[in-house]
């Protein structure tokens, strides 16, 4: 296995990432939490250059929301893998589902964001910044 290796759960995508940016956000937005099925996503930022496909991107499909965020996933499997939005277009990067990776990577949380969408029943407990939306 490579290092900062990334798959679905059926096995059929396998990405690596080259190297993070330091932009590592739980979301607690509306969407990302029925997309996880999970309280939050955990989602880090790479330069679209420095993911590659090892096998398995004709498996990846794509949901559009109406904010024009695109959610990609395995179509065989589901797993939620890739997210980008328009500040990420306008960047050339993409979010990769921090849970995809399959070896330890060398990157931690800085921040909450979407607090203000954030379940009842989930108590923050930790020392990482807030953010009511995106980060200000």
């Amino acid at each position: 296995m490579m290092k900062n290796q990334a798959s679905c759960l059926c096995g059929k995508i396998s990405i690596v990432v080259d190297e993070f940016l330091p932009v590592i956000g739980h979301c607690h937005c509306t969407m990302c939490r029925k997309f996880h099925g999970a309280a939050f996503s955990t989602f880090v930022e790479v330069e679209v250059n420095k993911i590659h496909f090892l096998s398995g991107e004709d498996y990846i499909s794509c949901y559009q929301a109406e904010n024009e965020t695109v959610r990609k996933f395995c179509r065989c499997c589901g797993s939620s893998l890739l997210f980008e939005s328009n500040y990420n277009r306008q960047a050339n990067t993409l979010e990769i589902a921090l849970a995809a990776f399959d070896t330890h990577v060398p990157v931690s949380p800085d921040a909450h964001i979407y607090v203000e969408s954030k379940v009842e029943w989930l108590t923050i407990n930790d020392d990482l910044a807030h953010y009511l939306a995106y980060r200000e």
